[in-house]
């Protein structure tokens, strides 16, 4: 049984995969893919766009083995959080978000979309203007960065809180 220190923070998960899992109904719902990207703002549009690898594609054409891969990957990943999160002490509060966001996020992406579709819904585009960043004599014309969703952005915001967070806290703490 999880504590309640971990019980606390679950509500956070459950979150960010009711907003991934809705947004990526609206996306494919909306959007038609291949076909024309919609530009929400400057640098960020939205398109439909599937996934069967990993980040950035990775395994994306392995032929379906790495469907079940990830499938198990992210289970034993949150079994793994689940007991971290059980064993945080109740002062650990940004540590037990980082580790909330990073659970919603898999569980939306790689569990309940791999499952249910064999893939990962996509629909968030970004650009970037390289020229803003002094770097257009690198970038050589590409300005693209990557295709992901709300479950992405909830991995790598949490992950970013638990990198930074070992840097300022004690076990203690």
């Amino acid at each position: 049984m999880l504590s309640n220190t971990s019980l606390k923070w679950l509500w956070v998960s459950f979150v960010v995969v009711f907003i991934d899992q809705i947004t990526k109904w609206t996306a494919e719902s909306s959007l038609e893919l291949g076909g024309a990207s919609y530009p929400v703002m400057p640098h960020l549009n939205f398109t439909l766009a599937y996934n069967y690898g990993a980040a950035f594609s990775f395994l994306g054409e392995q032929g379906g083995w790495q469907r079940w891969f990830f499938i198990g990957l992210t289970l034993v990943i949150s079994i793994v959080i689940l007991v971290w999160l059980k064993k945080l002490k109740e002062n650990q509060k940004w540590t037990a978000i980082g580790l909330a966001l990073v659970l919603g996020g898999a569980i939306g992406n790689n569990l309940i979309d791999r499952v249910l579709h064999g893939r990962v819904i996509d629909f968030i585009d970004v650009y970037a203007d390289w020229e803003v960043f002094f770097l257009s004599k690198w970038a050589d014309g590409f300005s693209h960065f990557a295709t992901f969703n709300v479950a992405d952005i909830a991995i790598n915001i949490g992950a970013i809180i638990l990198v930074v967070g070992s840097f300022f806290y004690t076990e203690e703490e």
